[in-house]
Protein backbone atom coordinates (compact mmCIF):
# COMPACT_ATOMS: atom_id res chain seq x y z
CA UNK A 1 0.00 0.00 0.00
CA UNK A 2 1.33 3.49 -0.81
CA UNK A 3 1.55 6.55 1.97
CA UNK A 4 1.48 9.63 0.96
CA UNK A 5 2.50 13.11 3.32
CA UNK A 6 -0.77 14.15 4.46
CA UNK A 7 0.89 17.75 4.11
CA UNK A 8 -1.54 19.61 2.03
CA UNK A 9 1.10 21.66 0.31
CA UNK A 10 3.24 19.22 -0.55
CA UNK A 11 0.36 17.04 -2.15
CA UNK A 12 -0.36 20.47 -4.19
CA UNK A 13 3.41 20.92 -5.08
CA UNK A 14 3.38 17.05 -6.90
CA UNK A 15 0.21 17.71 -8.65
CA UNK A 16 1.54 20.46 -10.45
CA UNK A 17 4.66 19.24 -10.83
CA UNK A 18 2.69 16.52 -12.59
CA UNK A 19 0.85 18.20 -14.43
CA UNK A 20 3.66 20.08 -15.87
CA UNK A 21 5.77 17.63 -16.43
CA UNK A 22 8.31 17.68 -14.09
CA UNK A 23 9.51 14.31 -13.66
CA UNK A 24 13.32 14.20 -12.41
CA UNK A 25 13.76 15.42 -8.51
CA UNK A 26 17.09 14.86 -6.68
CA UNK A 27 16.25 14.20 -3.02
CA UNK A 28 19.36 14.62 -0.64
CA UNK A 29 18.66 13.28 2.58
CA UNK A 30 16.68 14.78 5.75
CA UNK A 31 14.04 15.09 8.53
CA UNK A 32 12.46 18.00 7.67
CA UNK A 33 11.85 17.66 3.71
CA UNK A 34 11.06 13.63 4.80
CA UNK A 35 7.28 14.48 3.56
CA UNK A 36 8.36 15.61 0.51
CA UNK A 37 10.81 12.21 -0.16
CA UNK A 38 8.55 10.35 1.33
CA UNK A 39 5.31 11.55 -0.80
CA UNK A 40 7.18 12.18 -4.37
CA UNK A 41 8.48 8.66 -3.93
CA UNK A 42 5.73 7.00 -3.88
CA UNK A 43 3.88 9.00 -7.32
CA UNK A 44 3.59 7.04 -10.66
CA UNK A 45 5.73 8.76 -13.08
CA UNK A 46 8.27 10.62 -11.01
CA UNK A 47 12.22 9.68 -11.20
CA UNK A 48 13.69 9.98 -8.13
CA UNK A 49 17.36 9.95 -7.09
CA UNK A 50 19.23 9.92 -3.77
CA UNK A 51 22.59 12.05 -3.80
CA UNK A 52 23.63 12.87 -0.29
CA UNK A 53 25.72 15.69 -0.60
CA UNK A 54 23.18 18.98 -1.54
CA UNK A 55 26.54 20.69 -3.08
CA UNK A 56 26.85 17.95 -5.87
CA UNK A 57 22.94 16.96 -5.80
CA UNK A 58 22.36 20.22 -6.99
CA UNK A 59 25.04 20.00 -10.10
CA UNK A 60 23.13 16.11 -10.71
CA UNK A 61 19.75 18.03 -11.40
CA UNK A 62 21.45 20.66 -13.56
CA UNK A 63 23.07 18.28 -15.56
CA UNK A 64 19.37 16.35 -15.90
CA UNK A 65 17.85 19.14 -16.96
CA UNK A 66 20.52 19.92 -19.51
CA UNK A 67 20.45 16.48 -20.85
CA UNK A 68 15.97 16.42 -20.96
CA UNK A 69 16.11 20.32 -21.99
CA UNK A 70 13.14 20.05 -19.56
CA UNK A 71 13.16 21.77 -15.38
CA UNK A 72 14.65 19.04 -13.17
CA UNK A 73 13.40 19.42 -9.11
CA UNK A 74 15.80 19.26 -6.11
CA UNK A 75 14.95 19.03 -2.66
CA UNK A 76 16.76 19.20 0.81
CA UNK A 77 16.17 19.78 4.41
CA UNK A 78 16.78 23.34 6.45
CA UNK A 79 19.66 24.88 7.13
CA UNK A 80 22.91 25.26 6.27
CA UNK A 81 21.65 21.97 3.32
CA UNK A 82 19.86 24.97 1.65
CA UNK A 83 23.28 27.13 0.82
CA UNK A 84 25.32 24.37 -0.22
CA UNK A 85 22.67 24.44 -3.99
CA UNK A 86 24.13 27.87 -4.44
CA UNK A 87 26.95 27.33 -6.20
CA UNK A 88 24.79 24.70 -8.75
CA UNK A 89 21.99 27.85 -8.66
CA UNK A 90 24.57 30.35 -9.66
CA UNK A 91 25.49 28.14 -12.76
CA UNK A 92 22.06 27.52 -13.62
CA UNK A 93 20.79 30.74 -13.29
CA UNK A 94 23.97 32.19 -16.23
CA UNK A 95 23.43 29.23 -18.37
CA UNK A 96 19.76 29.64 -18.08
CA UNK A 97 18.99 25.78 -16.90
CA UNK A 98 15.71 25.29 -15.66
CA UNK A 99 16.15 24.17 -11.87
CA UNK A 100 12.89 23.54 -9.33
CA UNK A 101 14.47 24.44 -6.17
CA UNK A 102 12.38 22.92 -3.40
CA UNK A 103 13.69 23.65 0.16
CA UNK A 104 12.56 22.32 3.29
CA UNK A 105 12.27 25.07 5.93
CA UNK A 106 11.23 25.14 9.71
CA UNK A 107 7.89 27.19 10.24
CA UNK A 108 8.60 31.08 10.23
CA UNK A 109 8.22 32.04 13.81
CA UNK A 110 10.98 29.33 14.29
CA UNK A 111 13.52 31.77 12.28
CA UNK A 112 16.15 33.67 14.09
CA UNK A 113 15.14 32.06 18.07
CA UNK A 114 18.40 29.63 18.09
CA UNK A 115 16.34 26.27 16.46
CA UNK A 116 18.22 23.79 15.11
CA UNK A 117 18.99 23.82 11.37
CA UNK A 118 16.91 27.03 11.18
CA UNK A 119 18.04 29.94 8.88
CA UNK A 120 16.97 32.76 6.42
CA UNK A 121 15.97 30.40 3.96
CA UNK A 122 13.89 33.08 2.69
CA UNK A 123 14.79 34.46 -0.46
CA UNK A 124 18.15 33.02 0.09
CA UNK A 125 18.86 32.91 -3.82
CA UNK A 126 17.33 36.14 -4.75
CA UNK A 127 20.48 37.57 -6.34
CA UNK A 128 20.77 34.67 -8.29
CA UNK A 129 17.26 33.12 -9.32
CA UNK A 130 14.43 34.35 -11.48
CA UNK A 131 11.73 33.69 -8.42
CA UNK A 132 11.46 33.17 -5.07
CA UNK A 133 8.47 32.01 -3.67
CA UNK A 134 7.62 30.86 0.12
CA UNK A 135 4.96 28.67 0.78
CA UNK A 136 2.15 29.00 3.63
CA UNK A 137 2.41 26.27 6.65
CA UNK A 138 -1.14 24.26 6.17
CA UNK A 139 -2.40 25.75 9.43
CA UNK A 140 -2.86 29.73 7.66
CA UNK A 141 -5.33 30.68 6.23
CA UNK A 142 -6.33 29.90 2.61
CA UNK A 143 -3.18 28.24 2.70
CA UNK A 144 -4.53 25.60 0.11
CA UNK A 145 -5.75 28.44 -2.48
CA UNK A 146 -2.67 30.24 -1.73
CA UNK A 147 0.17 27.80 -2.50
CA UNK A 148 -1.37 26.06 -5.53
CA UNK A 149 -1.09 29.47 -7.04
CA UNK A 150 2.26 30.22 -5.53
CA UNK A 151 3.34 27.19 -6.80
CA UNK A 152 1.70 27.32 -10.66
CA UNK A 153 3.44 30.52 -10.94
CA UNK A 154 6.64 29.32 -9.68
CA UNK A 155 6.94 26.34 -12.30
CA UNK A 156 5.33 28.51 -14.56
CA UNK A 157 8.42 31.03 -14.45
CA UNK A 158 10.67 28.09 -14.81
CA UNK A 159 10.08 27.21 -17.47
CA UNK A 160 9.54 30.87 -19.32
CA UNK A 161 12.97 32.15 -18.36
CA UNK A 162 14.69 28.54 -18.63
CA UNK A 163 16.41 29.57 -15.57
CA UNK A 164 16.24 28.86 -11.25
CA UNK A 165 13.56 28.88 -8.99
CA UNK A 166 13.22 28.94 -5.32
CA UNK A 167 9.85 27.77 -3.45
CA UNK A 168 10.55 27.81 0.30
CA UNK A 169 8.29 25.27 1.97
CA UNK A 170 7.94 25.88 5.98
CA UNK A 171 6.43 22.47 7.45
CA UNK A 172 4.84 22.24 10.66
CA UNK A 173 5.35 18.81 12.97
CA UNK A 174 4.11 16.79 12.77
CA UNK A 175 6.15 15.76 9.58
CA UNK A 176 6.03 12.27 9.42
CA UNK A 177 1.82 11.75 9.57
CA UNK A 178 0.83 9.72 6.31
CA UNK A 179 -2.77 8.70 4.39
CA UNK A 180 -2.78 6.07 1.81
CA UNK A 181 -5.29 7.90 -0.63
CA UNK A 182 -4.64 11.25 -2.32
CA UNK A 183 -7.41 14.08 -2.71
CA UNK A 184 -8.29 15.10 -6.04
CA UNK A 185 -7.47 18.34 -7.36
CA UNK A 186 -8.26 20.30 -10.81
CA UNK A 187 -6.21 20.18 -13.85
CA UNK A 188 -4.11 23.23 -14.61
CA UNK A 189 -4.51 25.80 -17.08
CA UNK A 190 -1.36 26.67 -18.21
CA UNK A 191 -0.29 30.23 -19.09
CA UNK A 192 3.27 29.93 -19.82
CA UNK A 193 3.82 32.98 -22.40
CA UNK A 194 5.79 32.90 -25.48
CA UNK A 195 7.12 35.80 -27.26
CA UNK A 196 6.17 36.84 -30.89
CA UNK A 197 9.26 38.35 -32.70
CA UNK A 198 9.12 40.84 -36.21
CA UNK A 199 12.78 41.97 -37.39
CA UNK A 200 13.13 46.02 -37.29
CA UNK A 201 13.40 47.54 -40.74
CA UNK A 202 17.26 49.53 -39.51
CA UNK A 203 18.16 46.05 -38.61
CA UNK A 204 18.15 44.98 -42.52
CA UNK A 205 19.13 48.33 -43.04
CA UNK A 206 22.07 48.03 -41.06
CA UNK A 207 22.82 44.58 -42.71
CA UNK A 208 22.94 45.67 -46.10
CA UNK A 209 25.31 48.85 -45.56
CA UNK A 210 27.69 46.57 -43.01
CA UNK A 211 31.01 45.24 -45.31
CA UNK A 212 32.71 43.49 -42.38
CA UNK A 213 29.63 41.67 -40.65
CA UNK A 214 31.16 38.52 -38.03
CA UNK A 215 28.87 36.36 -35.99
CA UNK A 216 30.67 35.24 -32.89
CA UNK A 217 28.71 32.20 -31.08
CA UNK A 218 28.99 31.00 -27.77
CA UNK A 219 28.30 28.70 -24.95
CA UNK A 220 25.09 26.61 -26.18
CA UNK A 221 23.57 23.37 -26.76
CA UNK A 222 23.63 22.22 -30.18
CA UNK A 223 20.76 23.19 -32.34
CA UNK A 224 20.13 21.63 -36.31
CA UNK A 225 17.94 24.70 -37.08
CA UNK A 226 20.63 27.05 -36.22
CA UNK A 227 23.47 25.34 -37.82
CA UNK A 228 21.30 25.20 -40.97
CA UNK A 229 20.90 29.00 -41.02
CA UNK A 230 24.63 30.05 -40.12
CA UNK A 231 25.83 27.85 -42.87
CA UNK A 232 22.67 29.76 -45.45
CA UNK A 233 24.88 32.61 -44.35
CA UNK A 234 28.32 31.57 -44.93
CA UNK A 235 27.67 29.67 -48.19
CA UNK A 236 28.45 32.56 -50.67
CA UNK A 237 31.13 33.87 -48.11
CA UNK A 238 28.60 36.83 -47.10
CA UNK A 239 29.77 37.06 -43.45
CA UNK A 240 32.89 35.16 -41.09
CA UNK A 241 31.08 33.10 -38.13
CA UNK A 242 33.89 32.50 -34.86
CA UNK A 243 32.53 29.48 -32.65
CA UNK A 244 33.99 27.90 -30.28
CA UNK A 245 34.14 23.95 -29.24
CA UNK A 246 31.44 24.51 -26.87
CA UNK A 247 29.23 26.17 -29.15
CA UNK A 248 28.01 22.92 -31.01
CA UNK A 249 28.71 24.22 -34.33
CA UNK A 250 29.90 22.12 -37.38
CA UNK A 251 30.63 23.61 -40.65
CA UNK A 252 33.88 23.97 -42.56
CA UNK A 253 33.10 27.38 -42.99
CA UNK A 254 32.49 28.35 -39.87
CA UNK A 255 36.19 29.71 -37.50
CA UNK A 256 36.04 26.67 -34.95
CA UNK A 257 39.29 27.63 -33.40
CA UNK A 258 39.51 31.13 -32.40
CA UNK A 259 42.58 31.05 -30.37
CA UNK A 260 44.63 29.56 -32.98
CA UNK A 261 43.77 32.21 -35.12
CA UNK A 262 44.14 35.37 -33.07
CA UNK A 263 46.17 34.46 -30.22
CA UNK A 264 49.03 36.90 -31.11
CA UNK A 265 47.05 39.77 -32.75
CA UNK A 266 48.69 43.05 -32.90
CA UNK A 267 46.86 46.15 -31.75
CA UNK A 268 47.70 46.64 -35.97
CA UNK A 269 45.58 42.87 -36.75
CA UNK A 270 42.94 44.22 -34.36
CA UNK A 271 42.01 47.36 -36.80
CA UNK A 272 42.79 44.71 -39.53
CA UNK A 273 40.33 42.09 -38.98
CA UNK A 274 37.84 44.37 -36.66
CA UNK A 275 34.20 43.93 -38.21
CA UNK A 276 31.89 46.80 -38.24
CA UNK A 277 28.50 44.77 -37.43
CA UNK A 278 29.22 42.19 -34.78
CA UNK A 279 26.10 39.53 -33.84
CA UNK A 280 26.63 37.42 -30.51
CA UNK A 281 24.34 34.16 -30.05
CA UNK A 282 24.96 32.09 -26.71
CA UNK A 283 26.30 32.95 -23.58
CA UNK A 284 30.07 32.24 -22.06
CA UNK A 285 32.74 32.55 -24.89
CA UNK A 286 35.76 30.80 -23.21
CA UNK A 287 38.89 32.72 -25.29
CA UNK A 288 39.74 36.14 -23.59
CA UNK A 289 41.47 37.24 -26.65
CA UNK A 290 38.55 37.41 -28.79
CA UNK A 291 37.05 39.70 -25.96
CA UNK A 292 40.36 41.97 -26.00
CA UNK A 293 40.01 41.61 -29.66
CA UNK A 294 36.31 43.22 -29.81
CA UNK A 295 37.08 45.23 -27.09
CA UNK A 296 39.75 46.74 -28.63
CA UNK A 297 38.10 46.90 -32.24
CA UNK A 298 35.05 48.55 -31.11
CA UNK A 299 32.42 47.59 -33.75
CA UNK A 300 29.74 50.25 -34.89
CA UNK A 301 27.09 48.14 -34.04
CA UNK A 302 26.53 45.06 -31.71
CA UNK A 303 23.55 43.10 -31.80
CA UNK A 304 22.96 40.67 -29.46
CA UNK A 305 20.33 37.71 -29.74
CA UNK A 306 19.18 35.52 -25.97
CA UNK A 307 15.87 35.65 -24.46
CA UNK A 308 17.18 36.00 -21.51
CA UNK A 309 20.95 38.06 -21.34
CA UNK A 310 21.72 40.79 -22.95
CA UNK A 311 25.47 41.78 -21.64
CA UNK A 312 27.34 44.59 -23.10
CA UNK A 313 30.83 41.86 -22.89
CA UNK A 314 32.98 43.88 -25.72
CA UNK A 315 31.22 47.43 -24.99
CA UNK A 316 29.70 48.35 -28.09
CA UNK A 317 26.19 47.03 -27.71
CA UNK A 318 23.75 48.67 -29.75
CA UNK A 319 20.97 46.11 -30.08
CA UNK A 320 19.42 44.05 -27.55
CA UNK A 321 17.03 41.39 -29.53
CA UNK A 322 15.30 39.07 -26.93
CA UNK A 323 14.04 36.57 -28.76
CA UNK A 324 15.95 32.75 -29.40
CA UNK A 325 18.31 33.09 -32.16
CA UNK A 326 16.73 31.05 -34.63
CA UNK A 327 13.52 32.91 -34.36
CA UNK A 328 16.04 35.75 -35.32
CA UNK A 329 17.58 34.31 -38.26
CA UNK A 330 14.33 32.95 -39.72
CA UNK A 331 13.34 36.75 -40.17
CA UNK A 332 16.31 37.97 -41.34
CA UNK A 333 17.14 35.20 -43.86
CA UNK A 334 13.70 36.16 -45.56
CA UNK A 335 14.70 40.00 -46.11
CA UNK A 336 18.48 39.80 -46.35
CA UNK A 337 21.27 39.55 -49.86
CA UNK A 338 23.71 37.27 -49.40
CA UNK A 339 26.27 38.40 -51.10
CA UNK A 340 29.97 37.22 -51.05
CA UNK A 341 32.38 40.28 -49.05
CA UNK A 342 35.94 40.21 -48.94
CA UNK A 343 35.91 39.99 -45.44
CA UNK A 344 35.51 36.59 -45.19
CA UNK A 345 38.67 35.89 -47.55
CA UNK A 346 40.54 38.15 -45.64
CA UNK A 347 39.93 35.60 -42.06
CA UNK A 348 39.95 32.04 -44.90
CA UNK A 349 43.73 33.60 -45.68
CA UNK A 350 44.52 33.59 -41.88
CA UNK A 351 43.11 30.06 -41.06
CA UNK A 352 44.84 28.53 -44.02
CA UNK A 353 47.98 29.57 -42.94
CA UNK A 354 47.45 29.18 -39.11
CA UNK A 355 45.88 25.42 -39.46
CA UNK A 356 49.10 24.50 -41.30
CA UNK A 357 51.41 25.43 -38.34
CA UNK A 358 49.10 24.16 -35.70
CA UNK A 359 49.32 20.08 -38.16
CA UNK A 360 53.28 21.34 -38.22
CA UNK A 361 53.69 21.77 -34.09
CA UNK A 362 51.98 18.35 -33.54
CA UNK A 363 54.56 16.56 -35.56
CA UNK A 364 56.97 18.08 -32.60
CA UNK A 365 55.59 17.29 -29.40
CA UNK A 366 56.14 14.57 -26.83
CA UNK A 367 54.10 13.55 -24.13
CA UNK A 368 51.99 16.08 -21.92
CA UNK A 369 48.96 17.46 -21.29
CA UNK A 370 48.97 18.84 -25.42
CA UNK A 371 49.80 15.45 -26.44
CA UNK A 372 46.85 14.01 -24.32
CA UNK A 373 44.45 16.12 -25.89
CA UNK A 374 45.43 15.76 -29.59
CA UNK A 375 45.17 11.88 -28.92
CA UNK A 376 42.07 12.55 -27.50
CA UNK A 377 39.89 14.30 -29.70
CA UNK A 378 41.16 11.45 -32.28
CA UNK A 379 39.84 8.20 -29.94
CA UNK A 380 36.60 9.28 -28.81
CA UNK A 381 33.80 7.37 -30.57
CA UNK A 382 31.04 9.66 -32.43
CA UNK A 383 28.37 8.91 -30.30
CA UNK A 384 29.84 10.23 -26.91
CA UNK A 385 28.77 13.30 -25.24
CA UNK A 386 31.82 15.01 -24.09
CA UNK A 387 31.53 17.14 -21.03
CA UNK A 388 34.84 19.34 -19.94
CA UNK A 389 36.02 20.87 -16.68
CA UNK A 390 36.82 24.34 -16.26
CA UNK A 391 40.12 26.05 -16.58
CA UNK A 392 42.63 24.26 -18.61
CA UNK A 393 40.53 21.72 -19.91
CA UNK A 394 38.38 23.45 -21.68
CA UNK A 395 40.75 25.68 -23.05
CA UNK A 396 42.87 22.84 -24.37
CA UNK A 397 39.33 21.94 -26.35
CA UNK A 398 39.65 25.10 -28.33
CA UNK A 399 42.56 23.98 -30.20
CA UNK A 400 41.50 20.38 -31.34
CA UNK A 401 38.60 19.17 -33.24
CA UNK A 402 36.01 17.21 -31.71
CA UNK A 403 33.73 16.62 -34.68
CA UNK A 404 30.37 16.65 -34.56
CA UNK A 405 30.33 15.71 -30.99
CA UNK A 406 28.13 17.13 -28.50
CA UNK A 407 30.61 19.07 -26.30
CA UNK A 408 29.87 20.69 -22.78
CA UNK A 409 31.50 22.63 -20.04
CA UNK A 410 30.26 25.03 -17.45
CA UNK A 411 30.70 27.96 -18.43
CA UNK A 412 27.92 29.98 -16.84
CA UNK A 413 30.54 31.29 -13.60
CA UNK A 414 32.98 29.46 -15.06
CA UNK A 415 34.27 27.13 -11.67
CA UNK A 416 35.76 24.16 -11.37
CA UNK A 417 33.12 22.47 -9.05
CA UNK A 418 30.34 20.62 -9.90
CA UNK A 419 31.84 19.19 -13.41
CA UNK A 420 32.18 15.51 -12.75
CA UNK A 421 28.53 15.93 -11.02
CA UNK A 422 27.08 17.89 -13.66
CA UNK A 423 28.28 15.18 -16.50
CA UNK A 424 26.84 12.16 -14.29
CA UNK A 425 23.50 13.64 -13.81
CA UNK A 426 23.61 14.61 -17.78
CA UNK A 427 24.75 10.89 -18.28
CA UNK A 428 21.93 9.53 -15.97
CA UNK A 429 19.31 10.94 -18.47
CA UNK A 430 21.09 10.21 -21.86
CA UNK A 431 20.33 7.89 -23.94
CA UNK A 432 24.36 8.64 -25.61
CA UNK A 433 27.34 7.31 -23.48
CA UNK A 434 29.00 10.43 -21.83
CA UNK A 435 32.96 11.32 -21.49
CA UNK A 436 34.15 13.76 -18.63
CA UNK A 437 37.44 15.22 -19.79
CA UNK A 438 38.80 16.70 -16.23
CA UNK A 439 41.84 18.04 -14.55
CA UNK A 440 42.83 16.56 -11.45
CA UNK A 441 41.90 19.51 -9.47
CA UNK A 442 38.36 19.65 -10.76
CA UNK A 443 37.87 15.72 -10.08
CA UNK A 444 39.63 15.72 -6.91
CA UNK A 445 37.20 18.89 -6.04
CA UNK A 446 33.95 17.23 -6.72
CA UNK A 447 34.20 13.90 -5.47
CA UNK A 448 30.76 13.23 -4.36
CA UNK A 449 29.91 13.45 -7.80
CA UNK A 450 30.78 9.57 -8.32
CA UNK A 451 28.91 9.28 -4.85
CA UNK A 452 25.88 8.33 -6.80
CA UNK A 453 24.19 5.03 -7.39
CA UNK A 454 22.85 5.64 -10.87
CA UNK A 455 25.62 6.20 -12.70
CA UNK A 456 25.70 3.90 -16.35
CA UNK A 457 28.17 1.86 -17.14
CA UNK A 458 29.21 3.36 -20.41
CA UNK A 459 30.58 6.60 -18.56
CA UNK A 460 33.79 6.94 -19.25
CA UNK A 461 36.46 9.84 -17.28
CA UNK A 462 39.72 10.91 -18.57
CA UNK A 463 41.78 12.71 -15.78
CA UNK A 464 44.99 14.30 -17.01
CA UNK A 465 46.82 14.67 -13.46
CA UNK A 466 49.85 17.42 -14.06
CA UNK A 467 49.93 17.38 -10.84
CA UNK A 468 48.76 21.11 -9.68
CA UNK A 469 46.39 23.76 -11.06
CA UNK A 470 48.38 24.14 -14.24
CA UNK A 471 46.35 27.17 -15.64
CA UNK A 472 48.33 28.93 -13.04
CA UNK A 473 51.41 28.56 -14.73
CA UNK A 474 49.33 29.20 -18.06
CA UNK A 475 47.75 32.83 -17.24
CA UNK A 476 50.58 35.78 -17.12
CA UNK A 477 50.43 36.71 -13.54
CA UNK A 478 50.75 34.06 -10.91
CA UNK A 479 54.14 33.13 -12.04
CA UNK A 480 55.24 36.67 -10.75
CA UNK A 481 54.91 35.30 -6.83
CA UNK A 482 57.65 33.65 -5.49
CA UNK A 483 58.10 29.69 -6.21
CA UNK A 484 56.80 28.39 -3.27
CA UNK A 485 54.24 30.13 -3.11
CA UNK A 486 52.79 29.51 -6.45
CA UNK A 487 53.23 25.93 -6.03
CA UNK A 488 51.47 25.76 -2.34
CA UNK A 489 48.84 28.33 -2.36
CA UNK A 490 48.20 28.98 -5.89
CA UNK A 491 48.38 26.23 -7.91
CA UNK A 492 48.40 23.85 -4.64
CA UNK A 493 51.07 21.00 -6.18
CA UNK A 494 50.01 17.64 -4.67
CA UNK A 495 50.95 13.88 -5.45
CA UNK A 496 47.76 12.20 -5.57
CA UNK A 497 45.76 9.76 -7.98
CA UNK A 498 42.21 8.82 -8.23
CA UNK A 499 43.00 4.84 -7.99
CA UNK A 500 41.67 4.11 -4.79
CA UNK A 501 38.92 6.73 -5.62
CA UNK A 502 37.93 4.43 -8.08
CA UNK A 503 37.70 1.56 -6.74
CA UNK A 504 36.03 2.41 -3.76
CA UNK A 505 33.25 4.15 -6.26
CA UNK A 506 33.24 0.99 -8.43
CA UNK A 507 35.00 2.19 -11.52
CA UNK A 508 37.49 0.12 -13.85
CA UNK A 509 41.09 2.12 -13.42
CA UNK A 510 43.58 2.52 -15.74
CA UNK A 511 46.59 5.18 -15.36
CA UNK A 512 49.23 6.10 -18.19
CA UNK A 513 52.11 8.11 -17.64
CA UNK A 514 54.14 7.99 -21.74
CA UNK A 515 52.43 8.33 -24.97
CA UNK A 516 53.06 4.83 -25.84
CA UNK A 517 50.82 3.06 -23.13
CA UNK A 518 48.39 6.06 -24.21
CA UNK A 519 48.75 5.12 -27.63
CA UNK A 520 47.25 1.40 -27.18
CA UNK A 521 44.92 1.99 -23.91
CA UNK A 522 43.00 4.51 -26.03
CA UNK A 523 42.13 1.64 -28.14
CA UNK A 524 39.99 -0.39 -25.78
CA UNK A 525 39.08 2.79 -23.26
CA UNK A 526 35.62 3.32 -24.92
CA UNK A 527 34.52 -0.63 -25.51
CA UNK A 528 31.57 -1.81 -23.63
CA UNK A 529 32.63 -3.35 -20.00
CA UNK A 530 30.01 -3.98 -16.81
CA UNK A 531 31.87 -0.50 -14.90
CA UNK A 532 32.21 3.08 -16.15
CA UNK A 533 36.13 3.58 -16.63
CA UNK A 534 37.84 6.19 -15.09
CA UNK A 535 41.92 6.76 -17.29
CA UNK A 536 44.06 9.01 -15.63
CA UNK A 537 47.02 10.52 -17.87
CA UNK A 538 49.67 11.10 -15.52
CA UNK A 539 51.70 13.94 -16.87
CA UNK A 540 53.45 15.23 -13.71
CA UNK A 541 56.49 17.13 -14.47
CA UNK A 542 56.11 16.90 -18.08
CA UNK A 543 56.28 20.96 -18.35
CA UNK A 544 52.81 20.94 -20.18
CA UNK A 545 52.22 24.77 -19.32
CA UNK A 546 55.53 25.09 -21.17
CA UNK A 547 54.55 22.94 -24.03
CA UNK A 548 51.26 25.13 -24.18
CA UNK A 549 53.92 28.45 -24.58
CA UNK A 550 55.78 26.61 -27.26
CA UNK A 551 52.65 26.48 -28.87
CA UNK A 552 51.55 29.80 -29.21
CA UNK A 553 55.09 31.31 -29.84
CA UNK A 554 55.38 28.74 -32.82
CA UNK A 555 51.87 29.77 -34.01
CA UNK A 556 53.12 33.72 -34.46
Amino acid sequence: MKKYSSKRSIQILAHLLQQYGIADIVISPGSRNAPLAIHFSEIDGFNCYSIVDERSAAFVAMGMAKSEKKPAAITCTSGSAVVNYYPAVTEAFYQNIPLLVLTADRPTDFVDIFDGQTIRQKDVFHQHSYGDFQLLEDSKENAEDINFDIIKKAIELCFEKQGPVHINIPLEEPLYELVSELPTFPTVEKTIKHKEYEIPSNLIAEWHTSQRIMLLVGTRDYSPELENQLTQLVKNHSVVVLSEANSNLHHEKFFKHIDRYIFNFTEEDYKTYAPDLLITVGQNVVSKKVKQFLRSARPKQHWHLDEVWQPDTYFSLTEKIEVKPEVFFSKLLKFINLEPRPYYNLWDVLRDKKDAKHEQFLNTIDFSDFYFFNKASQAIPENYNIHFSNSSGIRYAQLFDFGKRKIYCNRGTSGIDGSTSTAMGFAIKNENPTLLITGDLSFFYDINGLWNQYIPPFVRIMIFNNGEGNIFKIIPGPRNANPNTLDEFIATKHRKNAESLAKHFGFSYIRVEDELTLDRVLENFFKPDAQPKILEVNTLGKNSADVLKSYFEFMK
